[in-house]
Order: structure tokens, then C-alpha cells, then sequence
């Protein structure tokens, strides 16, 4: 494998989105086994509420990074925008969101593939713009920030979410132990293009920084059985010929190696919110 940071590595992008199943199959592992921490589309919600000076009033959501769609289906029903725009690199999650999306009509919802440093809205056009666990897929991430300063009308906000450096430490410390990558607890941090420690400076060459809140999500996976869903795709890891994507294998390996018990992990979330410089509250 490269020695690229797979988030930076444009050429793992296909392999890493390409399948919504594959990130539908880790997120869902990873949200059972969640123990303590605000479901992060609520927290967001909360914030827009609480910083926005029309939080009932609300023109152009545009949600960054979308994945999926949850998040932006979570914006169109808890805040009640005009519209919610979900913009996502990859084709395969875009279609996966449109079908979600269908299955809920009524909603003021759409999905739109592009690129988040060359932002497909006018200037000036979106009251809140949102960028969560995406800002570490850019090399460039103070140029997303410029184009969200950009795309930002009057008194708009910016919400930004990431994740701490050291975020799902056990899982490394396991994952070298079994001596499926013995390397893992060496291995750059995924998120170190943009991370709790640095989330707000990214911020700030663009962008007036309101509030910055932390918070620790703890997560307990009930044994090798559930954690092999979540490793099996983490594309952190250099696992051996026939374990990457296989789940089954990844946990008869662990089996072979290590008594199944429960693991405990825990990730640092943290939550910028910011506006145009000279925006009104």
C-alpha cells in the first residue's frame, strides 16, 4: 500500500467511497457500539439554534462532506431550511443519499457530487454551511474554509466538526497486539490534516471563530465478532492479503489470537462554529 495518508491519497478514494455499503457497514458497527456522546446532527442542530440570529428562517443549508445524507436529512427535518444541499465527492454515496432521500418525500432536500475547495453555490447564498468529518480528506483545508467565507450570506454561520489525533487509540493498541499490523499505534493519524488541536486556527484565517466545543465519545464493541465489521474497512491498517473487507476473516484471525472480550475506544469530537468577519449575530 502507499505510504500516503489514505485520506490524503487521492487515489484510495475510489476504494474508500466507492461503495456505500462499505461505509454504511462501518458506520453502522461504529454507532452500536456507542456509549456516551451526543449524536453529532443533533449537536449541530443545537448549535445553529443557539448562534443563528433566524434560526426559523432559514434559506440554504448546504452541508459539506454528506456522505450518506444523514446528516443533511437530519438538517431538512430539524431546522425546516428553504432547502438543504448535500455535496459529496463521491458518486456512489450521492446516489445511496438521493435513494434515502426518496423514501421521504416532502422534504427540501438534494444531493450534488463536487468538490468542496470549488463550491457549486454563489457567493453569498448559503445561511449556514456545514463541513462535518471532511475537512481531513483536503490537503488544502484553509482553501474549503475560503470557499464556506465565500459561499456565506450576512450574518451566516459556518459549523465544523472533526476529531482528536489520538481518537480510537485502543483499537490501535489492539490491532498491533494481534499482530494484525504491528505498525498500527505507529501509523499517522488519520485526521491530521485537520483535528481538534488545530480545528480552530484552520478556521480562523478565514472565518470569525464564535464557539469551540469538545466533546468525548466513548464507544464499547461487545467483541472480536463487531469490531471486525468496523476494522475491516479502516483503511488505516495494513492487513494482511484476504482480511481487508472481509469481516469474517478479520474476526476468526482475532479469535485465533486474542480472547473475545469487549474493547472499549473513545474519540475526541470537537465543534467550531464561525461566521463571516463583520457578520451581525
Amino acid at each position: 500500500m502507499s505510504g500516503t495518508n489514505p485520506f490524503l491519497d487521492p487515489g484510495r478514494q475510489t476504494e474508500l467511497y466507492g461503495h456505500a455499503s462499505r461505509l454504511a457497514g462501518r458506520s453502522n458497527a461504529l454507532m452500536r457500539a456507542k456509549t456516551s456522546g451526543r449524536p453529532v446532527p443533533d449537536t449541530i442542530v443545537g448549535l445553529v439554534r443557539n448562534h443563528h440570529e433566524r434560526p426559523d428562517g432559514l434559506g440554504l443549508v448546504l452541508d459539506l462532506g454528506c456522505g450518506r445524507g444523514t446528516s443533511s436529512l437530519a438538517f431538512a427535518q430539524a431546522l425546516g431550511p428553504r432547502r438543504v444541499v448535500g455535496l459529496d465527492a463521491a458518486p456512489a454515496l450521492i446516489e445511496h443519499a438521493r435513494q434515502r432521500a426518496q423514501r421521504l418525500p416532502g422534504l427540501p432536500v438534494s444531493f450534488m457530487q463536487g468538490d468542496f475547495h470549488r463550491l457549486p453555490v454563489p457567493a453569498g447564498s448559503s445561511d449556514i454551511v456545514v463541513a462535518a468529518f471532511c475537512l481531513y480528506h483536503s490537503p488544502r483545508p484553509q482553501a474549503v474554509v475560503a470557499e464556506i467565507d465565500r459561499a456565506l450570506a450576512p450574518g451566516g454561520l459556518a459549523v465544523l466538526v472533526t476529531k482528536g489525533l489520538d481518537s480510537y487509540r485502543e483499537m490501535d493498541q489492539l490491532v498491533a497486539a494481534a499482530g494484525l499490523d504491528r505498525r498500527a499505534e505507529q501509523h499517522e493519524s488519520l485526521y491530521i490534516s485537520v483535528h481538534s488541536g488545530n480545528l480552530a486556527d484552520v478556521v480562523a484565517v478565514s472565518l470569525d471563530v464564535l464557539v469551540v466545543e469538545h466533546e468525548e465519545h466513548s464507544f464499547t464493541f461487545d467483541g472480536h465478532d463487531h469490531l471486525a465489521e468496523y476494522l475491516a474497512t479502516n483503511p488505516k491498517y495494513n492487513l494482511a492479503p484476504g482480511l481487508y473487507g472481509n469481516a469474517g476473516a478479520l474476526a476468526a484471525t482475532l479469535h485465533e489470537v486474542l480472547p473475545d472480550r469487549p474493547l472499549t475506544t473513545k474519540s475526541l469530537v470537537t465543534f467550531v462554529v464561525a461566521q463571516a468577519r463583520g457578520g451581525q449575530q
